[in-house]
């Protein structure tokens, strides 16, 4: 799993000089129906003043950079939630007095639920519950993002809010002494706006074939490594546990890794690391698709590798402990499929580093099953496995929370666990 990497207090993002923005589809692949028309154009502009030396200056920038600390002690916190597609993000800013360092210091706050597709007209009022925090990169100083759940008025979860069964499960006794760690790597899609074609291609045609591109270097292999190395520092400059980034197999497609991350942490650090990649792409005037197959044909695809283990994985003898999870996996395998993504089915085809969605599969080093163990856990005989088969468009919640209840909660008959390590080779 990855190497945790210190968030540093240095590092700040600089907001690029606005430029005309053409319509953003963002999430393209799972917008909501009802997305209102006059929505989908973002408008910029600049208030310019001629100085002595006949040079220009952007007053709305300056205004954007202004340091507002030496002058008050009011900070702006921009409340993070998930829309009614289960995968579009939602957010709006409100003053608070001073600093805090809590989600427990916040307020709950409310929005009309009618507008998102999560509430009815004549009763369209959702509550917000702040539940983490971290530094805001675009407006710096003590300003804050906080990742919200949602609420109706009486205090149920909405259908949308997947953090608070999730938080239910990794709040169990038998899951929390395990300690599960989790470490995500996000591939997405960096697409030209207004033709819904990859960045750097040439529209309504193609790149050479995929091979140089992966992690590749030069004008004419990498295309997008600004918004990539942006999103990094805005990440660690944020306090997410980011691990690293790097290019994709298709070009115009990269991926960023979160953790490793215990418990309920991972899906707050992967969705507001999402919320940091719509804020740079917008800025860019770039289209950002988590799609899983933004591209139809030989090309690869767009998934969310979900890297896990348990105390006793990586404790002497966890192989044993990773074989046994494989078993309670292959047998929750459609389970598992179903919550793991919408268009997943057009990724998982068994080609293009992906197994097959309608069979399980495990193997040691093979990029092309369900579930992967690496080299180095087969020889130390402990470590972790690879969940390949989250789309990039997964609820990081439903994806952690599912796997540590199978794993670690869920206990399938012996009949069925015979039968299943027969078929799968397994001496558990």
């Amino acid at each position: 799993m990855a190497q945790i990497l210190a968030a540093s207090p240095t590092c700040q993002m600089k907001l690029t000089k606005p430029s005309p923005i053409a319509s953003s589809k963002l999430w393209s692949s799972v917008m909501l129906k009802q997305k209102k028309q006059n929505s989908s154009k973002l408008r910029s502009f600049k208030v310019m003043a001629l100085q002595s030396d006949n040079s220009t200056i952007n007053r709305v920038e300056s205004l954007l950079n202004l340091d507002t600390k030496p002058f008050t002690d009011r900070i702006i916190a921009e409340y993070i939630w998930i829309g009614g597609s289960g995968i579009d993000l939602r957010s709006k800013s409100r003053t608070l007095e001073k600093p805090v360092e809590d989600p427990s210091e916040l307020p709950k706050w409310n929005y009309d639920g009618s507008s998102t597709g999560q509430a009815p007209g004549e009763d369209s009022e959702v509550i917000l519950y702040p539940q983490a925090i971290f530094r805001d990169p675009f407006r710096g100083g003590n300003n804050i993002l906080v990742i919200c759940d949602t609420y109706t008025p009486a205090g149920e979860p909405i259908p949308t809010n997947k953090r608070a069964r999730a938080a239910e499960i990794f709040s169990n006794k038998k899951v929390n002494e395990e300690i599960p760690w989790f470490g995500i790597e996000q591939e997405y899609t960096l697409l030209q706006p207004n033709v819904n074609w990859p960045l750097g291609w040439p529209v309504g045609a193609y790149p050479g074939p995929q091979g140089p591109y992966y992690c590749g270097v030069g004008a004419e292999k990498s295309w997008g490594r600004d918004i990539s190395d942006a999103h990094y520092k805005a990440c660690l400059y944020a306090g997410i546990n980011i691990s690293g980034t790097n290019g994709e197999v298709m070009p115009g497609q990269w991926e960023f890794q979160i953790g490793p991350s215990v418990g309920i942490e991972a899906g707050d650090h992967v969705w507001c690391a999402r919320y940091l990649l719509e804020r740079i792409t917008e800025q860019a005037g770039v289209v950002l698709t988590l799609d899983p197959k933004p591209i139809d044909g030989d090309w690869n695809g767009a998934g969310c590798h979900t890297n896990y283990s348990t105390k006793s994985m990586r404790e002497e003898g966890g192989f044993d402990v990773i074989k046994k999870a494989i078993l309670n996996l292959s047998l929750r395998h459609m389970e598992h499929i179903s919550a793991y993504g919408e268009g997943n089915e057009r990724r998982l085809t068994g080609k293009h580093e992906t197994a097959s969605i309608d069979q399980f599969s495990w193997g040691v080093a093979n990029r092309g099953c369900s579930i992967r163990v690496g080299r180095d856990t087969e020889k130390k005989g402990k470590g972790y496995l690879e969940d390949r088969r989250p789309a990039s468009n997964m609820e990081p919640y439903i994806v952690t929370s599912l796997l540590a209840e199978t794993t670690l909660l869920w206990e399938p008959t012996l009949e069925a666990e015979a039968l299943a390590a027969q078929k799968l080779s397994l001496k558990v």
